[in-house]
């Protein structure tokens, strides 16, 4: 005799799907937040600290989304909005390394930016297609795959940015691509606060 309803094991079956993908993502995060902020630190680039902040921000959603997975409609809720403010924290800490760089102007080493943005969107990208899937299930998922998406559009942008500086011997095209980064962040942070509110006020 079957140790649990029909329905039962099918809600464990699709939350343990859901549990074995973010563990994935949470892993490859981590490890691409230790290579790219100290690739970040080395080359000197904001844009590609942006990336390292944005890997770290992703392995703390992840960790959060883990936790909630089997939790109800409210605490994933919570966590979203929570995973909204690291978004915009992520966001403000980039944009005062951009004040800080245009006060001490430096030019990144271009070679290390494009190499491991392009390692970054390698990786970034076998995330996103782990968690295409789920990107539709719930609050809590969706909030993660917003995370997921963003990094495929930092690792890019990093990428051009690395082409700008070894195009002009400048260091503005990081600067620059940071700022369009911070506002991405804002804009995506905006996003998943409003969607968190709606399920609060929904559940409330």
């Amino acid at each position: 005799m079957s140790g649990c309803c029909n329905d039962d094991c099918s809600i464990e079956a699709f939350r343990e799907r859901q549990r074995g993908t973010l563990k994935l993502v949470l892993g490859i995060n981590a490890v691409m937040f230790l290579v790219i902020i100290a690739a970040a630190l080395y080359s000197g680039s904001t844009a590609l600290l942006a990336d390292s902040f944005d890997n770290l921000g992703d392995a703390l959603t992840y960790g959060l989304s883990l936790y909630v997975v089997s939790r109800g409609a409210t605490a994933k809720a919570r966590v979203a909005l929570f995973k909204g403010g690291l978004i915009f924290l992520a966001a403000c800490v980039v944009a005062a390394q951009i004040v800080y760089r245009i006060v001490v102007p430096s030019i990144p080493v271009f070679e290390v930016m494009g190499v491991f943005s392009l390692l970054g969107l390698a990786a970034n990208s076998l995330c996103l297609y782990l968690l295409w899937r789920h990107r539709n299930e719930d609050v809590n998922m969706s909030s993660v795959w917003e995370c997921s998406r963003n990094d495929i559009a930092s690792n890019i942008s990093v990428f051009v940015a690395a082409g700008g500086v070894w195009l002009t011997g400048s260091g503005w095209p990081d600067i620059l691509v940071a700022a369009g980064l911070v506002w991405f962040l804002m804009r995506s942070a905006f996003r998943v606060i409003t969607s968190a509110m709606v399920e609060l006020r929904a559940a409330a």
